[in-house]
């Protein structure tokens, strides 16, 4: 999977032209973010002390936000362009790997088609998805986990506030619980998605028959038949995806009010300024958010496992038949 595009001489230089600019505007981003956090502070109090501010410093703030803001989204489409592209240079590398192993295959192999197509398109783009975000999460923590440490000196709750980076150790602890929480909650996805593509698969393969010879194929006791496979893992993938859902959304809306639980009474005590708990909410939700990565996406890495084991399986047969 990675060592037809990673590895040959064909693909090699784009994959790692691609991954290095990919990194680079990622790590632009971070940079942006970090801008962005500190205008947070340098505008909310401005509002909280209007008294010593004139409303042209208030408009000088709207053309800072902006000179930050454009660079950013400006970046995030480029960003977007390159990936989808490079994405599909790895399924082309991919496609073609395997097709030249695929056609020395003296046996059928269950699903070659759905395999080769959709499988391979599936995986490269969900690889590139979720690597962008790693990277994000990754150079994000590197940048904000000074920031929210150094803030962390405004807590004014006394079992914490005298703990060096109390907020950063909160974000972990409250992510690494969400993150094994999620992993026993959605312990059977993976196994349900693997089958949900071998019953569709097996739903397709009879369709694609039928073109050919709608007498011998797809009918209507087969269709039925198999049809009603579909039906039943799907309401058992839907039953394991709600729980999970109630889940993740109650944790992720409970997160949000944390940083406002741990730095408010330092309002009430003059401790902190507003701009400072704005500053801290939004800092503090990058690290959660960083830390909680794997968890904020569990549904397509459980996704991306099962797609991860189909074409593994194809992998091996067509190397070993």
């Amino acid at each position: 999977m990675f060592k037809a595009f990673f590895k040959s001489r064909k693909w090699v230089i784009i994959a790692y032209v691609g991954l290095i600019f990919l990194l680079w505007v990622n790590y632009y981003q971070t940079v942006l973010r970090v801008k962005l956090n500190e205008w947070y502070r340098s505008f909310y109090d401005i509002c909280q002390d209007i008294q010593k501010h004139t409303i042209d410093d208030f408009y000088s703030q709207m053309l800072v936000f902006m000179w930050v803001a454009m660079p950013f989204v400006i970046s995030v489409v480029i960003e977007r362009y390159v990936a989808r592209v490079w994405a599909l240079k790895w399924r082309e590398a991919m496609t073609f790997s395997y097709l030249s192993h695929w056609r020395k295959v003296k046996n059928e192999i269950e699903g070659s088609s759905q395999r080769i197509q959709e499988d391979i398109y599936l995986f490269t783009k969900m690889v590139e998805n979720l690597g962008i975000k790693i990277v994000a999460a990754l150079m994000t923590l590197f940048a904000f986990i000074p920031v929210l440490w150094n803030l962390s000196k405004g807590v004014d709750i006394w079992f914490i506030k005298d703990v060096p980076g109390s907020l950063v150790w909160i974000a972990l602890i409250v992510s690494i619980g969400g993150l094994i929480i999620s992993w026993f909650v959605g312990w059977f996805l993976p196994h349900l998605e693997y089958n949900n593509q071998k019953v569709e698969a097996a739903f397709r393969k009879e369709l694609v028959f039928a073109e050919e010879d709608k007498q011998n194929y797809a009918s209507e006791e087969k269709i039925v038949d198999l049809f009603e496979r579909i039906k039943y893992n799907y309401n058992r993938l839907f039953l394991h995806y709600g729980y999970f859902d109630i889940w993740l959304n109650s944790f992720n809306q409970i997160l949000v009010i944390v940083p406002y639980l741990i730095m408010g009474p330092g309002i009430f005590t003059k401790v902190i300024t507003l701009g400072v708990l704005i500053q801290v909410s939004n800092a503090f939700n990058q690290v959660r958010a960083s830390f909680s990565i794997f968890t904020n996406n569990w549904t397509a890495i459980t996704e991306l496992r099962s797609i991860y084991i189909r074409l593994k399986e194809f992998q091996k047969n067509i190397n070993y038949s």
